[in-house]
């Protein structure tokens, strides 16, 4: 029904489905020519501990790790906006991805962020990104220059970055940070290129959504959802999963939501989609990644301080937040 894949008993194991790094690559010769692998499902975009003192606090992140283990999710994204990766150093950003993928089951896929504001930065980290573990790497669209980031820009840098990555790529489009859409043309276009699997779309038109899966159907690319907000509206236009900050806290509620959603239960997943709206909107544009983390903390996980310049949610906004959670029955 409305084009939703069906619901997959059993995850396929990243080992026998994604291509290894020791396989060797040219900028002309794509390392996804093979079978492309299928990352339906949900990601959580994992927050980043601090200590008191602003360092990534590894010892926590394990903890939190080992919970969301527990959770069927299909990967999480590592070194997304949620985990504050503009503010740490590249070699933190590496780092924190080798520990996740040390941690993490090997049924569970681990996609990092590997974006940066030069084609050249981004390319050496996406590097990095697969040497560290990831199986793939998710590149936000560089926005300094919004003014010149135009569809030939785009296209061009995304390009580059593909032709380079020794694993597969997944566009990352969220004008909330960035100030810009990756411009559908655009989508269409490097949805060609063997090594772009996808896009995460974060934006919330849903008109925008259902076109680009329309699309792309002959390139077998996957679109997945970039908010709890509208996950289920992205799903009956064709969306293939989500990644979802809110699933932080609520991943067990966001999976059920994913399971209605491909089985075809529209009343049920309308019912938890509805109690998701408020919570979820929350932690993203209403308070961001500073409500994440209180909410984390009422949750059972690490969340704690973010690094400077984020501050912590005043009172009011607090009490705010545990209002927006407790009156859809979630606290």
């Amino acid at each position: 029904m409305f084009g939703v894949k069906t619901l997959r008993a059993v995850r396929i194991c990243r080992a026998s489905v994604l291509w290894r790094p020791s396989q060797t690559v040219t900028r002309t010769q794509s390392v996804a020519a093979g079978p492309r692998v299928d990352i339906g499902g949900i990601y959580p975009p994992i927050a980043t501990p601090f200590t008191q003192n602003e360092d990534v606090d590894y010892q926590k992140l394990d903890e939190n790790l080992r919970k969301y283990a527990k959770i069927p999710f299909r990967g999480l994204v590592v070194q997304g906006s949620n985990g504050e990766y503009p503010y740490l150093t590249d070699d933190e950003r590496v780092e924190v991805v080798r520990r996740v993928r040390l941690a993490l089951p090997t049924c569970q896929l681990v996609l990092a962020g590997s974006g940066c504001e030069s084609t050249r930065a981004t390319v050496v980290m996406t590097e990095r990104m697969a040497r560290a573990g990831a199986d793939m790497v998710l590149v936000v669209t560089p926005c300094f220059y919004k003014g010149k980031m135009d569809s030939r820009a785009l296209v061009h840098h995304f390009t580059q970055v593909a032709d380079s990555s020794p694993v597969p790529v997944v566009l990352y489009s969220v004008p909330a940070n960035t100030g810009l859409d990756l411009p559908v043309d655009a989508v269409l276009r490097l949805a060609q290129h063997p090594n772009i699997l996808g896009l995460k779309d974060s934006g919330g038109d849903i008109t925008r959504i259902g076109l680009i899966v329309h699309k792309t159907k002959a390139q077998d690319f996957q679109v997945l959802a970039g908010s709890a907000g509208f996950l289920m509206a992205a799903y009956s236009v064709g969306c293939v999963g989500g990644v979802c900050a809110l699933a932080n806290v609520l991943g067990n509620e966001l999976c059920d939501l994913e399971r209605l959603c491909v089985s075809g239960r529209w009343d049920d997943a309308r019912a938890l989609q509805q109690r998701l709206i408020e919570p979820n909107a929350a932690v993203t544009r209403k308070f961001g990644v500073p409500a994440l983390k209180q909410a984390m903390e009422w949750f059972g996980y690490h969340g704690g301080a973010c690094r400077s310049p984020l501050q912590p949610l005043s009172d009011v906004e607090s009490q705010q937040l545990r209002l927006d959670f407790s009156t859809n029955g979630w606290i």
